[in-house]
């Protein structure tokens, strides 16, 4: 396989990271997620605890920060800065981390609007997992034990976060499938066949 770097949008409850972990075994290549946080915290030398507060949410009123938007433009706020360790810089961090990984070795990178950070890399390939709400109710039930009610209550403040801070940092709908090179419902199939169509559409997409 050439040099690829995957990213990973996914609805929450259609088993993207868990998919994005098999394929990255599959194709024998590293998968980052939380650890891009822990990445950034070394880089920058903020604690880790901030990156995780925001983590693929916004921590401060969605309604102001969404209005105002600040579609990420590249480049890290100095410590010197007031604004250091504000929401806009944690991300920039992340960020910056992202685009070293992609620069370095092929991987796969789960959310964090990768797809968006790395939009001028040709080497990029921009996948976004769903299913639809009552398949995604069954696996977070399974999961974490909840009633169907709380599971449905989690997916839909989890997938807000992700579109809010989606759209705060590119501007753009995170549910657009125009952003992605390619989009796959994952109810259908067992996670071995998930693994399998994608790689033969990265293969394909590589040829």
């Amino acid at each position: 396989m050439k040099k690829t770097v995957i990213t990973i949008a996914r609805s929450y409850g259609s088993g993207g990271r868990t998919l994005g972990k098999l394929l990255a075994e599959e194709l024998g290549i590293n998968c980052y997620d939380r650890e891009i946080l822990r990445m950034a915290s070394d880089d920058s030398g903020i604690n880790e605890a901030l990156f995780g507060q925001t983590d693929e949410k916004l921590k401060k009123s969605p309604l102001f920060r969404i209005a105002r938007k600040n579609p990420y433009k590249g480049g890290v706020i100095p410590p010197e800065s007031a604004d250091f360790v504000s929401d806009d810089n944690l991300f920039n961090y992340q960020a910056k981390v992202i685009r070293e990984l992609a620069e370095e070795e092929s991987c796969i990178i789960i959310g964090r609007c990768a797809d968006y950070v790395l939009k001028d890399d040709p080497n990029v390939l921009r996948l976004f997992f769903f299913a639809p709400k009552e398949d995604c109710i069954v696996r977070v039930m399974e999961h974490d034990g909840i009633t169907g009610r709380d599971a449905e209550n989690k997916i839909e403040k989890i997938d807000k976060h992700r579109a809010d801070y989606y759209k705060y940092y590119t501007g753009k709908d995170w549910y657009d499938a125009r952003n992605y090179d390619f989009c796959l419902d994952t109810t259908s199939m067992g996670y071995e066949k998930l693994v399998e169509v994608v790689k033969n559409f990265i293969e394909v997409y590589q040829s």
